[in-house]
């Protein structure tokens, strides 16, 4: 075998190194892509992941409020307990500091008790700088910077402003913390308290249990005391790991799959390059079983040649996806547009178990892809081959598979999910891709056996449509790559159009107002914490009496905890109209609300995810509030920003059940007639009062915020953008190795032509119609399996994964002008390939038939 492959083998890798270089290229960009794409995700992951891990320590429990912050007296009851070795209060909360150059850097700041840290969380242990007071650790007004804070705020800093509601504070800063991560700083855990106005209050208590104790019955006895808060969640160490985790899971394996598009398209293009390669060698392959070669070792040497195709891909993939990981982390900082990781600046992590995976997924690619071919090798008659009389025998029932493929990616885009990921439903992409593919030649006979009559007296027309009727085993392996690219291509830009236009729809509706006002220093309005927000009812008031505004409306916002292994979800308060679907993207009509309930409104992850279904109450949210209220689902809402959940109520209701009246965003409507810069200029006039001068806020208008989420859309698509044009390059790099090899194949049917007195220009019209019949093929083919995948990608896919729907729409205009250039491409490749064809002398070309 290693002989043939030396001498038999080599010899046409020699002879078409293009065509062998086309295969291998689509496998090195798959593996590439895919490869450089685990690498940033896994090295941001691990970065962040470890980041939480060194400020929350290794407790053997938590202790966390459903929303806000609790009672310190919790923490005197359960540190009493026997179970507990060792309990940790924790006060955290979200300010700003304040730059020496006027930057203003998002601090998160936590309380601590400095006695209990070495045990549970040594990386937030507090450590005096040189000639610091080594009681500075309970000093009031004193804080210890970890290294990202210290970064951004100068490395021998030691006074640190602090912007807290409308006041500016300025801490000592006394040393540091080896926690990593986002910037943060650590004070004691009273100084906090005094700090930022929370007297009395934890958001979270940290547990060391004591040896022998049964975690899960001493987590069951808690629940069940007498007296204990409803809003309290105990969680596990892993909980918070696999928070992070499913924070950014979906889009990672969602990314990842687009990243084997290529991959997938590759393997296409093998099958299409050996295939070629076959029938060009099939005398070759008969000589050599009549002077030896068993069939079995056609095989073995034909499935060696695509092996060896895919491991040159594969290293060459391996090396360019660390390079572009590299880059990307360099340039990106880990974030591939989905703003999980923003902020995230990790190092490269290169595993070996990962770039075997990947390399091993190139090889099974380019065996996928050799399989056939080598098949074709096995099965060829030597002796009829040889005389060139016939190839191998046509394989029954291809279209019987091709249905049966196409059902079974049917049946499988209604399965549910698997662990939250469409595992199915991508099995079904596979399955009606494949089924589609399969199917081509029965679709050529179903098209072309109708055209041809309509051609049979034009000469030119009626070769090259007889040609694609009569070798449709051919003309469907030449385009099934370009079939395949092509439907991924139409799939992703159906996916992507629809997406884009059900956003700039909810935008519309979400965003009603002329103006919005928010404060640049964020106010806080939505951490754990629960802390005021920026803005006071008093401002809100002065803001709706400005000449030129109509009305105004707020916004509040506030993260609930309803499962410990699941990212929080999103309590949002706003000003709401009688008519809620005029305030919000309602999907289904709204339902009325009982005289003794809350309506609330939540989004559809709510509904998939913790069972929220309109027309019910919702009793986590009555635990979380632990007031008495009873909470009514009255409708559901689109929201395409916060995957994991949001709930909507009334700004009235919030404020009654909270007591707080702050908020975090102003919505002004102008008045008729109004000058927009005028009133802007007076909004920034009013907060100066009432705010100071230190407090700077942000204004934007409806097109402004429209501009702006719109932006962050397509750079959050951006890599599926270079994605598609990868898979098309791929494909149409393939075409163009089959029609080179299909036309250099047929010297002698050209030299035949010349003889019967056809013109260089009358081969070339020939060719060129040749390209333009199979690629008009592969363009409808590819459209039809395109728009079906698109349907399973828009209500199956992104269902499944980001629990939100959308309405599909079809840019028909960009989807003509896509398989218009894939026909102009083929056609021109086909027509440059038969150029070199042609120009052959017709004697020498049929001499060998003399």
């Amino acid at each position: 075998m290693r002989a043939l492959l030396r001498t038999f083998s080599w010899q046409e890798l020699r002879h078409h190194p293009w065509r062998s270089a086309a295969a291998v290229l689509a496998v090195m960009l798959g593996v590439a892509l895919a490869f450089s794409v685990h690498l940033i995700n896994a090295s941001a992951l691990d970065e962040f992941s470890s980041a939480v891990r060194s400020v929350n320590g290794q407790p053997d429990l938590e202790l966390r409020a459903a929303q806000g912050a609790f009672d310190e007296s919790l923490f005197g009851r359960v540190a009493q307990l026997p179970q507990v070795q060792l309990a940790s209060p924790v006060l955290e909360t979200q300010a700003v500091a304040l730059a020496s150059d006027a930057r203003r850097l998002p601090l998160r700041v936590i309380g601590v008790d400095a006695l209990v840290l070495p045990t549970i969380a040594p990386a937030l242990m507090p450590q005096p700088a040189n000639g610091a007071d080594r009681f500075a650790l309970l000093a009031p007004d004193t804080v210890f910077l970890n290294a990202a804070a210290r970064n951004a705020l100068g490395e021998h800093a030691t006074r640190l402003p602090l912007r807290i509601g409308t006041q500016t504070r300025e801490l000592r800063v006394a040393g540091q913390v080896a926690a990593g991560g986002a910037a943060l700083a650590v004070m004691d855990i009273g100084a906090a308290q005094d700090l930022f106005g929370r007297a009395g209050q934890l958001t979270r208590i940290d547990l060391r249990l004591a040896p022998g104790t049964d975690r899960a019955a001493f987590m069951r006895t808690l629940r069940e005391s007498p007296g204990w808060p409803a809003n309290i969640q105990i969680a596990e160490p892993g909980d918070t790991a696999e928070r992070v985790s499913n924070l950014s899971r979906a889009y990672r394996v969602n990314l990842t799959v687009l990243a084997l598009v290529a991959l997938f398209t590759g393997a296409f293009l093998v099958f299409s390059v050996l295939a070629l390669s076959v029938a060009k060698r099939a005398q070759q392959f008969a000589l050599l079983g009549v002077l030896g070669l068993t069939p079995r070792e056609r095989l073995r040497l034909v499935l060696a040649e695509s092996l060896g195709l895919g491991l040159i891909g594969s290293i060459a993939g391996l090396a360019l996806g660390t390079a572009l990981a590299a880059f990307g982390l360099r340039v990106l900082g880990g974030d591939l547009g989905g703003g999980y990781f923003e902020g995230v600046a990790p190092t490269l992590r290169w595993r070996w178990g990962p770039a075997l995976l990947y390399g091993g997924l190139g090889l099974l690619a380019a065996a996928v892809g050799g399989w056939w071919p080598a098949r074709a090798a096995q099965a060829l008659p030597e002796a009829q081959t040889l005389k060139g009389l016939g190839a191998a025998p046509a394989q029954g029932g291809a279209h019987k598979l091709a249905l049966l493929l196409i059902a079974a990616g049917i049946a499988l885009a209604m399965a549910p999910p698997v662990f939250g990921i469409p595992i199915a439903a991508y099995l079904s992409v596979g399955f009606l891709l494949v089924g589609g593919i399969a199917a081509l030649p029965w679709l050529i006979a179903l098209l072309y056996d109708r055209l041809a009559p309509v051609f049979a007296r034009r000469v030119l027309p009626m070769l090259a449509i007889e040609r694609a009727r009569r070798m449709r085993a051919t003309a469907a392996v030449a385009v099934s790559g370009v079939v395949a690219s092509l439907s991924l291509a139409v799939a992703l830009t159906v996916m992507v159009a629809s997406f884009r236009e059900s956003v700039t729809h909810w935008l519309d509706v979400v965003l009603p107002a002329d103006l919005y006002v928010r404060s640049a220093s964020g106010g806080g309005g939505g951490s754990v914490g629960g802390e005021q927000a920026a803005f006071t009812p008093g401002l809100v008031q002065a803001l709706s009496a400005l000449p030129g505004v109509a009305r105004s409306g707020t916004l509040r916002t506030r993260a609930l905890l309803f499962d410990p292994a699941r990212p929080s979800v999103t309590l949002i308060s706003r000003s709401l109209d009688e008519d809620a679907s005029r305030s919000l993207p309602l999907v289904g009509p709204a339902h009325p609300v009982p005289a003794d309930a809350v309506g609330i409104y939540v989004s559809e992850a709510m509904v998939e995810l913790y069972g929220a279904r309109p027309g019910t109450r919702f009793e986590p949210l009555e635990r979380a509030f632990g007031s008495g209220a009873r909470f009514f689902v009255a409708g559901v809402w689109r929201d395409y920003v916060r995957q994991f959940g949001a709930i909507t109520m009334d700004a009235r209701d919030f404020e009654r059940l909270t007591g707080d009246r702050s908020v975090s965003d102003i919505a002004l409507w102008l008045a008729p007639g109004a000058n927009e810069a005028q009133v802007q200029q007076a909004v920034r006039a009013l907060a100066a009062r009432e705010l100071g001068a230190a407090e700077p806020i942000e204004i934007a208008s409806v097109g402004q915020l429209r501009a702006t989420s719109l932006r962050i859309f397509d750079r959050s698509f951006a890599v599926t953008y270079w994605l598609q044009a990868v898979a098309i390059g791929i494909g149409l790099f393939g075409i163009a190795a089959s029609f080179s090899a299909q036309v250099l194949a047929r010297r002698k049917e050209f030299g035949l032509l010349a003889h019967l007195g056809f013109t260089r220009a009358q081969v070339l019209a020939v060719v060129a119609g040749e390209g333009a019949a199979w690629t008009a093929i592969g363009a409808a083919a590819g459209l039809g399996l395109g728009l079906a995948v698109a349907v399973v990608l828009v209500h199956v896919v992104n269902p499944q994964s980001f629990h939100w729907t959308m309405d599909l729409l079809v840019p028909w205009v960009r989807l003509a002008a896509l398989c218009v250039a894939v026909m102009a491409a083929g056609t021109v490749t086909a027509w440059l390939a038969g150029r070199a064809a042609a120009s052959r002398d017709a004697v020498l070309a049929v001499k060998e038939d003399w």
